[in-house]
């Protein structure tokens, strides 16, 4: 028995070519909201496809097709091909320094060692310089995304982001073309990293401060958005700009590539917070709909789908994760009690491979100190969510992010 299965894209307006072009250059006529485009233009098209799909293959695509079930996505990037999982699909590095970290305080030539000693097992290459010169090249605009949340406890370090601008340097990425990203100006400041960039190096953010409105449109782009059925109490369900998240201009006109740059954390309401969420939080705006009560939490199906978007997706090049010190319990801020010196940092172009190992990583430590699992842990005084939706990571797999199989993923560890 087979089945006509319907599938509806999304609309495309203007010429595919100069759509392309302006990408590429960074150059973009005057956003407007794709419900405000008139119906009658020559250059407006929508493509509806039937599908023959036999009854076996109908439930075999159901998993991948689960983003699509609850939203739309309207989104054009700039390259063709899609990046993740990258050119090392499976294959997650670590390294571990036991003398990264002396009296709280990263150090800066074991850091180094470590960058070098990931970069080179990572891609293969015979040094730092061709390292990095196997992912990026001069004329590159690249992107930095940091993770401020947790403060300046828990937010990655100054000997970590020079040791990268460096390897950009190697390869020909000049200080001009690179920027330093966070989605809020003010928590980025209070974590103290923009005493991490160097002259020369710009800084970028899509809003001033966090705000529980969270829909102010100066720093995102009105033509690159996922929508879903998902919105604010109180809010209008008819209106469609409630239901969409918008990526930061940062990311889809400024840059051409970008490196992930998370810290290893627990996240009370999607499970753990490492490479995937640093992205889908990070880079769009209205966000706070996904997880406002300890049971209204959509961060399982919200993560992936904002990271499938293409002009995310078709830009991330390198996810370097740092877990010198990292987070099992009460995230996605940094509670002392819950805080450890891990002395690893992991390396990888595939972030759902990255993910699932951080995943095991934090259940591993709280298996150490008697805790359950992120998948079985119960809600408790510093993790108030019913259920952490850590499925986000397998959910990413499915829409062919990374790998999330056990059997086809490498860890490859190092000590130094």
């Amino acid at each position: 028995m087979r089945h006509n299965v319907l599938i509806y894209g999304g609309t495309l307006h203007g010429d595919r070519s100069q759509i392309a072009r302006n990408a590429v250059s960074g150059q973009f006529p005057s956003a407007r909201r794709s419900d405000q485009m008139p119906a009658c233009r020559a250059t407006h098209r929508e493509y509806n496809t039937h599908v023959n799909i036999a009854r076996r293959d109908l439930f075999k695509y159901a998993a991948m097709a689960g983003a699509a079930a609850l939203g739309q996505e309207h989104s054009k990037a700039s390259t063709s091909k899609p990046r993740m999982p990258g050119p090392f699909p499976g294959l997650v590095v670590g390294v571990e320094h036991p003398g990264s970290i002396a009296n709280g305080a990263y150090q800066a030539e074991p850091v180094r060692r470590m960058m070098e000693k990931g970069m080179t097992a990572l891609t293969g290459a015979p040094n730092w310089t061709q390292a990095w010169r196997s992912l990026f090249e001069k004329g590159d605009v690249v992107g930095i995304k940091v993770s401020p949340v947790g403060g300046p406890t828990l937010c990655s370090d100054a000997t970590v982001l020079h040791a990268i601008l460096d390897g950009l340097k190697e390869a020909g990425v000049a200080g001009r073309d690179v920027i330093v990203y966070s989605r809020y100006r003010q928590e980025t400041l209070e974590a103290g990293i923009d005493k991490w960039v160097p002259k020369g190096v710009r800084m970028e953010f899509g809003s001033a401060a966090y705000n529980e409105t969270q829909l102010d449109m100066d720093g995102y782009d009105r033509d690159h958005y996922i929508e879903l059925a998902l919105i604010k109490p109180g809010e209008n369900w008819s209106d469609p700009h409630f239901r969409r998240s918008y990526v930061a201009k940062t990311v889809t006109r400024q840059i051409n590539k970008f490196i992930n740059l998370p810290v290893l954390k627990h996240h009370q309401a999607a499970g753990v917070t490492i490479a995937l969420k640093n992205m889908s939080h990070g880079m769009v705006n209205n966000v706070n709909r996904t997880h406002l009560t300890p049971t209204a939490n959509a961060c399982g199906i919200f993560i992936p789908s904002v990271v499938s978007l293409p002009v995310i997706r078709e830009k991330a090049v390198l996810h370097i994760c740092d877990a010198l010190k990292a987070s099992y319990h009460g995230g996605p801020g940094a509670r002392s009690q819950f805080v450890w010196e891990h002395k690893t940092m992991y390396f990888a172009t595939d972030p759902v491979a990255l993910d699932r190992t951080g995943w095991k990583v934090i259940d591993a430590k709280r298996a150490e100190v008697g805790m359950a699992s992120i998948a079985l842990s119960k809600p408790d005084n510093a993790s108030q969510f019913l259920n952490c939706q850590i499925e986000h990571i397998e959910i990413a797999g499915s829409l062919g992010l990374g790998m999330f199989d056990d059997n086809k993923i490498q860890v490859k560890k190092f000590t130094l």
